[in-house]
């Protein structure tokens, strides 16, 4: 359902501060299951970022965030040319030529190495699922399942950063994410235990962190986004709905002087992750446990899943080109989720030349997002000056 609240505009002084206030209030309030699963909200106000405000609350079930971002490419038009189709960033894979000589030797190789990691990583998500938490910090989440006090907070980044990055140290842009989470995570962490420890303590604490965040994997066969009709066509691999699966990314967190170091340790745990099958197997167990013994179970594994991680961290790559929705040109693409007992959400969205940081955090457990956005921040400013400070080479965004 579509709503246009009424307020008076002239008496709203900080109008970023009350979109904070404005979304918290909306995303503390349980959705009402007997009206549509989804509401959208158009704020006639101005902001440091944009003219006026669309927010949309969506229930999961109605689709994953690949299938919802489908859907707005759907509903939305070029604005430099509005018959043109959207696109969207998409992954090269890399083939060494060197390898054609020795391509069985090779998938043999492979082959093993998906078996033997895939059991190493199911056996750690079976004990994480059964025994294993994270360690107890001041980012970890409260027992239970219950709405608390939610804040929603984004800041929005130069996507050419992440770029410059990703293409220089040759990997993904989920791996320079990643890294960033890292180093923000551990600057906050560190500035926490800071006033209690000496430095030399400080160190050891943070070696001493479990800290582990639950991923959202896209099992479609395209990483890019689908356009609508395809993804709603009958028979489709790309198909509409949520086709996710979830595998527990452990965080390096430590006092690191060399900020390039968060992003090398993420794409070396990236690596090993892309290997496994954990996401594949978690659908399956899902969807085998729904079937057969109902809804109520499948919310015991995730509340189990949820409870003994610290996060949840997802990114999605949104349109090359700057979009209209219903002729309204888009300045960015804010997107996060409330669900289960963790404390911290974070999710990346790009639009054209920038990305957007999402944080959805409890605010009882973390009373000041906004820093721990700055450290996100400051982070990603880090890990690139260090690229330019060294002189690496640099590939073409």
């Amino acid at each position: 359902m579509s709503l246009f609240p009424i307020f008076d505009y002239s008496n709203i002084d900080k109008p970023d501060e009350f979109i904070e206030h404005y979304t918290a209030n909306i995303a503390n309030t349980p959705m009402d299951m007997s009206k549509p699963l989804w509401e959208f909200l158009v704020l006639n106000i101005k902001t440091s970022n944009a003219e006026s405000l669309g927010i949309g609350k969506l229930h999961h079930s109605l689709g994953d965030g690949m299938s919802l971002m489908s859907l707005l490419l759907a509903s939305s038009r070029n604005i430099s040319d509005p018959n043109a189709v959207l696109t969207t960033p998409t992954t090269k894979k890399y083939v060494d030529p060197n390898d054609k000589g020795w391509w069985l030797v090779n998938r043999f190789w492979f082959l093993i190495k998906v078996i033997l990691i895939t059991v190493i990583e199911m056996f750690k998500s079976l004990l994480t699922l059964c025994l294993m938490r994270d360690t107890k910090t001041p980012l970890m989440g409260k027992s239970g399942d219950e709405i608390r006090s939610r804040k929603i907070i984004h800041r929005i980044k130069s996507f050419d950063d992440v770029k410059l990055v990703k293409n220089t140290m040759e990997m993904k842009v989920n791996d320079v994410l990643l890294g960033m989470t890292q180093a923000g995570l551990s600057r906050y962490l560190s500035r926490k235990y800071g006033d209690e420890v000496t430095v030399v303590e400080k160190k050891q604490i943070l070696e001493k962190i479990r800290l582990r965040g639950t991923m959202a994997v896209n099992l479609r066969p395209n990483t890019n986004i689908e356009d609508l009709a395809n993804m709603m066509a009958k028979g489709s691999t790309c198909r509409w709905g949520n086709f996710l699966g979830i595998l527990i990314f452990p965080l390096w967190i430590r006092s690191q002087d060399d900020p390039l170091e968060y992003v090398r340790r993420a794409k070396a745990t990236m690596d090993k992750k892309k290997l496994s099958l954990e996401s594949l197997i978690f659908y399956g167990i899902i969807k085998f446990t729904m079937k057969i013994y109902g809804e109520k179970a499948v919310e015991s594994i995730a509340k189990r899943i949820f409870g003994h991680t610290t996060l949840t961290f997802s990114n999605v790559l949104g349109p090359n080109e700057e979009i209209s929705f219903f002729d309204h040109p888009m300045s960015y693409v804010g997107a996060s989720a409330l669900v289960g007992p963790q404390a911290l959400i974070i999710h990346f969205v790009s639009y054209v030349n920038k990305i957007i940081i999402n944080l959805a955090v409890d605010t009882t457990v973390i009373p000041d997002p906004h820093a721990l956005c700055d450290d996100l921040v400051e982070s990603l400013d880090l890990i690139k000056l260090a690229i330019l400070k060294k002189g690496l080479p640099q590939m073409e965004v």
